[in-house]
């Protein structure tokens, strides 16, 4: 493909110009072969999620998750991917103590990964000023409100907003993002009518998962969208694929050619 031919990267920008004008498309990916693929699948956004605790890593949680798994994952999804945006998340402990190690953990993880953007959970005025910090230092950051993950066990694994009160503190941490510089913020599992109150009253896309269709985009997290983590099957997740089924037979296959040595055929041998 010639370099007239080569699609443009998608910038932070070109996110924030699709707010309410096409959709937003954001996969997670965890290393270069798949971050490679979903690349080629046309995907705007990879995020490289600190859920590789739990679908890679095995942890029941996302709190293990240290700085050096992040930029590790980052930087091999950023050796496949061309042109999506590619934002990694900042795991735990590594924005929340102060200013000063956030702009630094950040910076490393830009530095040393290759990605364009971070992602962080949370909006309290503390998490703002943060992110006003980043932003002011030239590191895009998208937001996350909802379930967050990292908060797990101060709020449990629950749809959130779903009280009044509840819901108004949803809205003003997204606006405070929003004031901050955050260029999108993710929504995860949160009543449709929120999730639709939040997205009309920021001007930065906001991206659901359990969230509902008013969003401005939607991301899946790859192996639950291919079916290769059946084990898992919350409500709002869709499968593309079965792949759980098509890796169990296709080793199966090779260990019977193995066993009734039919692999390596004579013709395979050098």
């Amino acid at each position: 493909m010639s370099s007239a031919q080569t699609p443009r990267p998608v910038t932070v920008r070109d996110i924030r110009d699709r707010k309410g004008k096409e959709p937003i498309v954001v996969v997670t990916a965890y290393d270069v072969l798949f971050g490679r693929l979903v690349d080629q699948a046309g995907v705007d956004i990879v995020l490289v999620g600190d859920s590789v605790g739990n679908v890679v890593a095995g942890f029941s949680s996302t709190l293990p998750v240290t700085l050096d798994h992040m930029i590790y994952h980052g930087a091999a999804v950023c050796r496949g991917v061309s042109r999506a945006l590619v934002t990694v998340d900042m795991p735990f402990l590594t924005y929340q103590i102060d200013t000063q190690s956030a702009l630094a953990n950040c910076g490393r993880l830009i530095a040393e990964t290759g990605a364009q953007a971070v992602k962080v959970e949370g909006g309290s005025e503390r998490i703002a000023a943060t992110v006003a910090r980043m932003v002011e230092i030239g590191i895009p950051v998208m937001g996350h409100l909802g379930f967050t993950p990292q908060s797990v066990n101060a709020i449990g694994v629950r749809v959130q907003g779903r009280e009044a009160a509840e819901a108004e503190r949803l809205i003003v941490d997204a606006k405070r993002l929003e004031d901050a510089g955050a260029f999108a913020v993710v929504l995860e599992l949160m009543p449709t009518g929120v999730a639709d109150r939040i997205t009309k009253s920021v001007g930065i896309p906001t991206i659901g998962i359990g969230a509902g269709a008013a969003c401005d985009g939607q991301v899946l997290v790859l192996p639950d969208l291919l079916g290769l983590n059946d084990a898992f099957a919350p409500r709002f997740l869709k499968r593309y694929a079965n792949l759980s089924d098509t890796v169990r037979d296709a080793v199966r296959a090779f260990g019977d050619d193995v066993k009734q040595h039919r692999y390596p055929s004579a013709d395979q041998s050098f």
